[in-house]
């Protein structure tokens, strides 16, 4: 079995008083949040950082400090059988639309109910849940929340 190792962010903005999640369908259908491998010697923050930039084109970004929730799964790929962890951050964007990158079919920011709806995989809706609980909880005090 290989072992492939993922980051992303849990991507949100406020739109008028209400924060909205940006999540990206996949080309097999699945709703996620941008996310990838890791390059080289990345730390798994830049790999996020990085993934959010080409996926969604947005470069604007604060990573919130003190969340960090993974999941895994396991699929195949020309005839390999691959366990993936996938690291998942919270990031604030400060630019108020995306871009969508030829590695997704569409693109849609959600407010919370819309968004843990609308997510296909049980792991990402479960981190969604306690990323927003973290956020509503105080995650935002000491960055300007």
């Amino acid at each position: 079995m290989i072992e492939a190792t993922s980051a992303g962010a849990i991507l949100f903005r406020d739109t008028r008083g209400r924060r909205e999640y940006l999540l990206l369908k996949s080309r097999t259908g699945d709703w996620e949040f941008p996310k990838g491998g890791v390059e080289g010697k990345e730390e798994l923050q830049q790999t996020a950082i990085r993934e959010v930039a080409e996926e969604a084109g947005i470069e604007e970004l604060q990573l919130i400090d003190g969340f960090r929730e993974d999941y895994d799964y396991i699929f195949e790929a020309n005839g390999n059988t691959i366990h993936k962890t996938v690291h998942l951050f919270i990031a604030r964007s400060f630019e108020a639309s995306a871009e969508l990158s030829r590695e997704h079919r569409d693109l849609q920011w959600r407010d919370y109910e819309q968004a843990v709806n609308t997510i296909t995989q049980d792991g990402p809706r479960e981190i969604l849940e306690r990323a927003d609980e973290f956020l509503e909880n105080g995650g935002l005090e000491n960055h300007g929340g």
